[in-house]
């Protein structure tokens, strides 16, 4: 079971990781089931509309989670749904594994003025109880590490090549080296 604050209609990182992580685990003959805010009531984030918050979740979240009776639980988002799924989990002495996605301390410092010794805090707290929480780069673990996180574990995501295929380095007649930026732009991306 995959429970997330964050899904389709929205086009991000963190959905496309998790719809190819479900996609695959399908492939290999799991049922995955993966909670998510179109299953609840819900308003959109200050700043960040496009992603929904559920309102209170909790009791929904625990029926959904017992009805399944995952073999395994990954809680892959801090919002609403995150933290009732870690409610249900730690209550009952269930395992599960969280990821780190977003840099929600710098985030939250760019769009309000939230310091990182208030947020890092409350992001171990989340993440402690996890058997692993996994993170996608060396540097995010080495930051993470670096703010007293001890249960990460690498979770490296792969590239499609039959999408993405290599085009000869003389297709763009420009001065190198050439950089290019592929992700949402916005203030916590410190473009």
């Amino acid at each position: 079971m995959i429970v997330t604050d964050a899904w389709f209609p929205q086009t991000n990182g963190v959905v496309s990781t998790l719809a190819q992580t479900a996609a695959w685990h399908g492939r290999f003959g799991h049922e995955v089931r993966i909670i998510n805010p179109r299953d609840f009531h819900s308003v959109p984030c200050p700043t960040y509309p496009e992603i929904r918050l559920s309102l209170f979740p909790y009791g929904k979240v625990k029926r959904s989670i017992r009805a399944f009776a995952p073999h395994a639980v990954h809680i892959a988002t801090e919002g609403p749904l995150g933290l009732s799924a870690r409610r249900f989990c730690v209550s009952r002495g269930m395992p599960f594994t969280t990821s780190y996605h977003t840099q929600f301390p710098q985030y939250l410092r760019a769009r309000y003025p939230i310091p990182l010794g208030v947020s890092y805090p409350v992001l171990r707290w989340f993440h402690g109880p996890a058997a692993r929480c996994m993170v996608s780069t060396a540097s995010v673990r080495s930051d993470l590490a670096a703010h007293g996180f001890a249960n990460l574990a690498s979770w490296r995501r792969g590239v499609d090549t039959e999408i993405f295929k290599p085009y000869p380095k003389d297709f763009l007649a420009l001065p190198r080296p050439i950089a290019a930026y592929v992700g949402r732009v916005a203030v916590e991306k410190n473009i």
